[in-house]
């Protein structure tokens, strides 16, 4: 019985760890949710990414033709303190550098409020600021997380305050939510798009997205193609394709918006991605959890393409 699809394992999409020399891509989870806004739980999401993952081991990406199994270690979750999130963060700055030298990361979340010091990690590594293309239902331009300095809603504003992003190259997809008019436009008024669900309504093909599609590219392309970073809170899904969330919100994108981008934009200078705020006590038959392994898959999936061709 040692190839039953279902047999226990804790891996994403059951990659062994490589023994002998890193191997180009690396996964790990950071499981907080002390930052969550809303419903806590997501610090339980790598686990369920992993395992909605496994039916994803055994074949080849429909459209790219590769797959990121023998390619990918998965480090498991990182002991960090789950009592607070400085205390996180700290931690998390020590181990980020080496992860960062060593492999092309993907950060299983946990919340919104980890991708902060991943930037934070990446400008120091690369020397530049980078592009980011940010798929929310949520600004997270907040100046405040409800009277504390930082949060999972606050990270777009100190990442910008902080010069460790190109403004004008910050898309964000998917933006729906209530909140002041200022922070929702926060990142328009720093140069910077944004893409609501409203906009994208009813556009799901490579063709009805060439707009959204163009409009990054050009940025990109007029700032010099700065590394790119994807932060992707599967909140951005309309809550029929991921109920699983802390804070999920009415009127959002499909799943196959979302994978078109993924696929249509593999070929970016991308440096490393996130998925966070899946939380499974929340989810109905691992829709939420197969979304995020699902887009984890096809973006890894798509680096592996893009490398193939350079």
């Amino acid at each position: 019985m040692t190839q039953f699809a279902y047999l226990s394992d804790s891996t994403l999409f059951k990659t062994r760890p490589s023994e002998d020399q890193p191997l180009p891509f690396g996964v790990a989870g950071v499981t907080w949710d002390g930052s969550t806004t809303n419903r806590p739980g997501a610090r339980f999401g790598p686990r369920a990414i992993r395992e909605a993952s496994h039916m994803l081991c055994d074949g080849l990406h429909p459209l790219f033709d590769t797959t990121p199994v023998g390619q990918l270690d998965d480090h498991g979750d990182l002991a960090l303190p789950n009592t607070g999130l400085d205390a996180m963060r700290a931690a998390f700055s020590e181990v980020l550098p080496a992860m960062l030298a060593r492999q092309h990361m993907v950060w299983l979340g946990g919340d919104h409020s980890i991708t902060l010091p991943v930037l934070r990690a990446l400008r120091a590594h690369l020397g530049r600021p980078l592009a980011v293309i940010h798929f929310d239902a949520h600004c997270d331009t907040w100046q405040d997380h409800f009277g504390e300095p930082s949060g999972h809603g606050t990270w777009v504003y100190e990442a910008m305050q902080e010069g460790l992003v190109v403004d004008p190259c910050f898309t964000q997809i998917g933006i729906r939510s209530s909140g002041e008019r200022a922070a929702r436009e926060y990142v328009k008024a720093r140069g910077g798009q944004i893409f609501t669900a409203r906009d994208l309504r009813g556009m799901e093909s490579p063709a009805q997205l060439q707009g959204v599609l163009q409009a990054i590219r050009e940025r990109l392309a007029a700032h010099g193609h700065p590394p790119v970073y994807l932060s992707l809170d599967i909140d951005c899904l309309d809550p029929a394709f991921a109920p699983g969330t802390g804070t999920p919100e009415p009127g959002g994108m499909t799943s196959a918006q979302v994978l078109t981008l993924l696929e249509e934009l593999h070929d970016l200078n991308f440096v490393g991605m996130d998925c966070v705020e899946v939380a499974p006590a929340y989810d109905h038959a691992e829709l939420t959890a197969s979304a995020a392994a699902t887009f984890v898959w096809t973006y890894l999936a798509g680096q592996m393409a893009r490398r193939a061709t350079r």
